[in-house]
């Protein structure tokens, strides 16, 4: 979860000028929220045979059998909502160019109102495959038979969130606990003689923000508001921490019935610290046989980054619709200038674009459980037909449905994280797509004196893009594209663990057709693969065709 969670939540509870707040009340939350109950579940078994080219470095052919079961389920309700897929796979090889093995992924996002609308849980969660390159980059998709630089992520949270009033003041709140965990690869294949890449291990991560305010005209021609936030994650890898905390008061001037200038002020107190890996007599650092940094629980905490002091930002909020909704602000955090912006842009319920600028202090599972946390509730899943696994984006026309696209660098260092996302999703009759894309600047922090100190200042930079889209030719057949691209560029050198370069990217296509009332037959060819500058580069092409029997 990001950092700016805490100021996002304030900014979302901002009081609405008159002509807002009139509009709640018309389409507000119950209007967002289905009105009617439904459930829906589609339990499903599948077998495909895949043939994979390797078409760089080598030129070899393999051929393999999966089965998978999964099911893919929904349900919406006056102040509920949720969707979930997961799947279960085993690849059958025939020979040793194909290893047996069996893979679980899923995607599950739910809002579940425990007293009305007044106080809901929310949760998700992710199981997934990314590709993990020498230089620490990362990214969601297919990656035909380059299995060897794959790693599955995993990770889920869960917590309260609760809106009320206290006479005239409205008080809302939230808190959140989440975890993430890579497993495999345990090393990383960097250049000739380098040092591995340092992988995330795992972490806890816990977010809370709580504010209460008064709306303009209720007390005073102005709005104001008080709140406090804390944002606090764990990372096993040399024991990390992130802790900040902060208290604000704000204040809304309305300057037409649609725009709004906000601002507030307060204090904050951030800490990140981590301890040194345990040395061998001759002060080397440990590797463990998982590839990563064996931690020294003795050795004193060290300091790589604190400040405390005032912070303080300004802006503007613009809601000219009920479908429309826009804030930007510039500030004073972290010790510099930040800057924070969202749009969100509904035209009908079939449609939605989603921008927002953010800056926050991050670590790869805070990263991940914050995507997880964009998804909305109302989404179904996309797939790589050939690979089976989930890609960057999934089919939604509500929140960010390309959040998972730009996970980028997967290394265990904690970080400060600058960028910008767009997302838009539609559903036009019998067409839907999705296309994402953004920019993620990541500066990691590391203690000096500690293994990791020569990661401190260094820059990584991420630009990916997202995109799928599906149309129904008629009652039994339909056709389905995706593709994804991720420029990732890395700060370290080769001699510290990797660096340079690198472009990753997956197209796919697919044929579906329906035979019975419930067997479907699936054609599929896809390309893949990665270029980088200090390993060899790798593509793939791959063809699929499978039989599906939904229940």
């Amino acid at each position: 979860m990001r950092a700016t969670f805490t100021i996002a939540l304030i900014l979302a509870t901002l009081p609405a000028v008159p002509a807002l707040a009139q509009e709640r009340g018309e389409n507000g939350e119950d209007s967002r929220r289905a009105t009617s109950r439904s459930v829906e579940v589609q339990p499903y078994i599948e077998a495909a045979q895949v043939v994979t080219a390797e078409l760089s470095p080598d030129n070899d052919v393999v051929t393999y059998s999966r089965v998978a079961a999964g099911v893919d389920a929904s349900f919406a309700g006056r102040y509920s909502g949720g969707s979930a897929s997961l799947r279960y796979e085993r690849r059958i090889g025939y020979d040793d160019d194909v290893a047996d093995t069996d893979t679980v992924s899923g995607i599950a996002r739910a809002s579940v109102a425990l007293a009305g609308p007044q106080l809901t849980l929310e949760a998700g969660g992710l199981a997934a495959r990314t590709r993990v390159d020498g230089n620490g980059a990362s990214s969601v998709g297919g990656f035909g038979g380059d299995d060897g630089s794959t790693s599955q992520v995993l990770a889920a949270y869960a917590g309260p969130a609760f809106a009320t009033e206290a006479g005239p003041a409205e008080v809302t709140g939230a808190y959140r606990i989440g975890y993430t965990r890579v497993d495999s690869p345990d090393v990383v294949a960097t250049a000739p003689g380098a040092a591995p890449v340092d992988v995330f291990d795992e972490a806890v991560t816990q977010n809370a923000a709580v504010r209460a305010g008064i709306a303009p005209d209720r007390v005073l021609p102005v709005g104001v508001g008080v709140g406090a936030g804390w944002n606090r994650q764990d990372v096993s890898n040399l024991d990390q921490r992130i802790d900040d905390r902060y208290v604000r008061a704000d204040v809304t001037v309305p300057v037409s019935p649609t725009l709004a200038v906000v601002g507030g002020a307060g204090y904050e107190d951030v800490e990140v610290s981590s301890r040194d890996a345990v040395r061998d007599i001759a002060g080397n650092p440990v590797i463990g046989a998982d590839g990563r940094y064996v931690t020294d629980g003795n050795a004193p905490r060290r300091i790589a980054y604190e400040t405390d002091g005032l912070i303080y930002d300004v802006g503007v909020m613009w809601r000219p619709s009920r479908r429309t909704s826009a804030t930007a602000t510039i500030g004073r955090r972290y010790g510099s200038t930040n800057y924070y912006g969202s749009l969100t842009y509904s035209p009908n319920a079939r449609s939605a674009l989603n921008v927002a600028v953010y800056s926050g202090l991050e670590s790869f599972g805070g990263q991940v459980v914050g995507a997880l946390e964009e998804l909305g509730t109302d989404f179904e899943a996309f797939r790589n037909p050939i690979t089976g696994q989930l890609g960057g984006c999934v089919a939604a026309t509500e929140d960010n449905g390309c959040a998972l696209a730009r996970l980028g660098s997967i290394r265990s260092s904690v970080f400060r994280s600058r960028g910008v996302a767009i997302s838009y999703g539609a559903s036009s009759g019998r067409t839907s797509y999705g296309v994402g894309a953004g920019y993620d600047r990541r500066s990691f922090i590391a203690a000096p004196g500690t293994v990791l100190a020569a990661a401190d200042g260094v820059i990584d930079e991420n630009y990916w893009l997202a995109a799928f889209a599906s149309r129904q030719l008629d009652r039994i057949s339909q056709v389905s594209v995706a593709g994804s691209a991720n420029l990732f560029d890395s700060g370290f050198d080769a001699g510290t663990g990797g660096g340079g370069q690198s472009l990753g990217y997956s197209l796919v296509a697919a044929y579906n057709r329906t035979f019975l009332e419930h067997l479907s037959a699936t054609a599929a060819i896809g390309l893949d693969g990665v270029s980088r500058d200090n390993l060899p580069d790798y593509a793939g092409a791959s063809a699929l065709f499978g039989l599906r029997y939904t229940f």
